[in-house]
């Protein structure tokens, strides 16, 4: 996501080109979320701008389609995937994770299916997992072993702040409903975690459910890992300056973090 419409003049230029917002979002923040790969996948040469509108060291985590994950449930969807696999092959090392997200209808009982899955997956990329079931979390382990033999990431989705108190705004209302109410787990699998948090609309209270993720981030970077952190709030407005708060708080516990780029100016907006 890299085009939200509240961003525009604040954030990214506006008017703009998709490619040029994707620029001056890179400027802001150095891995985005590709959510738009679950519902259709895009073209080789739509991929082939996003490579050339971003550096070789951003990060894009690309969310297989649902049609893989979802409706075959990764199973007899080899066309899919090559066609997929194929589009996305541009980004290099800019793919910096493939990202199966499972439905929460998927259960433990369907690990050995997915592991058979990860294991006919090429080696050029690397795999991270989400999970939605609550039984993958009453025993973690099982499920960290299962990952393990085909070295896949288990990426978590920390909404334990979204649901720490009743919604405040529509916006709030709206992701009540929707997100699924998951704990917070902070194991890492790999040398590259993944982590994607669901704050609030209300910046402190955003700031403050973070909090455990600091020194958790740290210590990851402290072990020689590169994680990535995606930060989240139900309206999405102020997440950039969000991220790059985050950033330096982290910062601010492994002085040697390499400094995020330096926004590009975006002009006020105008009528003319």
């Amino acid at each position: 996501m890299w085009s939200l419409k509240s961003w525009q003049g604040r954030f990214l230029p506006h008017p703009a080109s998709p490619a040029e917002r994707l620029r001056a979002y890179a400027s802001w923040c150095t891995a985005v979320e590709g959510n738009t790969t679950f519902y259709a996948t895009p073209t080789r040469e739509t991929v082939t701008t996003w490579a050339e509108q971003t550096p070789p060291d951003f990060r894009m985590i690309l969310k297989l389609p649902k049609r893989i994950t979802h409706e075959l449930r990764l199973t007899g969807a080899e066309p899919e995937l090559r066609a997929f696999l194929h589009a996305v092959e541009p980004l290099g090392p800019r793919a910096a994770a493939l990202w199966v997200q499972l439905p929460g209808s998927f259960t433990p009982a369907d690990a050995g299916l997915l592991v058979r899955f990860l294991r006919s997956l090429p080696d050029s990329f690397r795999y991270a997992v989400e999970v939605r079931h609550p039984d993958f979390f009453a025993a973690p382990h099982r499920f960290e072993d299962a990952l393990g033999q085909v070295g896949a990431e288990w990426v978590p989705f920390d909404t334990t702040t979204m649901f720490a108190a009743p919604p405040a705004s529509d916006a709030e209302r709206d992701a009540w409903t929707k997100k699924p109410r998951m704990p917070r787990r902070d194991t890492a699998l790999t040398d590259r975690p993944i982590v994607r948090y669901l704050g609030r609309d209300d910046t402190a209270r955003t700031i403050e459910g973070w909090q455990p993720w600091v020194p958790r981030v740290a210590g990851w970077l402290r072990e020689g890992r590169s994680p990535t952190f995606f930060l989240h709030t139900p309206d999405n407005a102020d997440a950039p300056e969000l991220a790059r708060r985050f950033h330096a708080e982290v910062a601010a516990l492994v002085p040697g973090l390499e400094p995020l780029p330096e926004p590009e100016p975006i002009a006020p907006l105008t009528l003319f």
